[in-house]
């Protein structure tokens, strides 16, 4: 397979397989006497768990490990089970500093007259100043 049809495929573009060929992510690719990449299902399969893999936030060195685990028979599930938890975890931490951020901004939003005034508690909060006199 060449790699417009690995693209066509795995839902990658062209370019992202060749980053992921770039930074050790795959298996690398056989070269034809042309020049040109030649693909198998291996590539097939290692490309697709790399783009479902990100599309659940899998940073790309998880990735990495991923895949390592992916190619290894002795691997054990409760390792990649172990990973995934982890990235749970890492999610919902995530999710409750977006939550406080929101809450934040909201109580921002509240504390702001929305008129015509040049007072915004908004940017005298984030900008760290109680009040700002105007000359």
């Amino acid at each position: 397979m060449n790699i417009s049809d690995v693209a066509k495929k795995t839902g990658l573009t062209s370019k992202a397989i060749r980053f992921y060929e770039e930074k050790g992510l795959v298996t690398p690719p056989l070269r034809g006497d042309n020049g040109y990449r030649t693909y198998s299902q291996r590539h097939l399969d290692e490309l697709t768990l790399l783009r479902q893999a990100r599309q659940v936030g899998f940073n790309l060195e998880e990735c990495r490990e991923l895949v390592h685990l992916f190619n290894d028979p002795a691997r054990h599930s409760a390792d990649v089970k172990a990973r995934t938890l982890q990235k749970v975890a890492e999610i919902e931490r995530h999710i409750e500093e977006l939550q406080s951020m929101r809450l934040h901004l909201l109580s921002l939003a509240k504390a702001c007259p929305g008129d015509d005034s040049a007072d915004c508690p908004i940017i005298d909060t984030l900008s760290g100043c109680c009040h700002r006199s105007a000359k």
